[in-house]
């Protein structure tokens, strides 16, 4: 149960900082699925693009899917919770002014090359 919770939040999440900023989810989930669930950062990103599979592509799911790093399950649920996320998050955006927008987009996207760099 608290993995599913984890995997709704991750999905929320995603979804509403990609409605917010208009950023790719797979920044957010895939960071998200190592650093919370452990995952190997290969199966953190066939997860995140198995979820996304029609908008990213059905062949690079598959090769992920064959060499066992998609994660089915997880990314149905990610999925569910971002398409939700997403909707709150652009409506946060339609509702701040621009520079602030362009401020917090900066901020994340430091905040979070700053994990990955000092990530082992």
């Amino acid at each position: 149960m608290q993995v599913i919770i984890i995997l709704v939040l991750i999905g929320f999440v995603a979804g509403a900082l990609s409605g917010l900023f208009g950023i790719g989810g797979g920044v957010i989930m895939v960071p998200a699925l190592v650093v919370l669930l452990g995952m190997t950062q290969h199966s953190a990103q066939g997860t995140s693009i198995g979820l996304m599979l029609l908008p990213i592509g059905g062949l690079a799911a598959y090769n992920y899917y064959q060499q066992g790093e998609l994660n089915i399950k997880y990314g149905a649920i990610i999925a569910v919770a971002f398409f939700v996320g997403g909707y709150f998050g652009s409506k946060m955006s339609l509702g701040i002014s621009e520079i602030w927008l362009k401020r917090a987009f900066g901020v994340l996207m430091l905040v979070i090359a700053v994990k990955m760099i000092a990530s082992k």
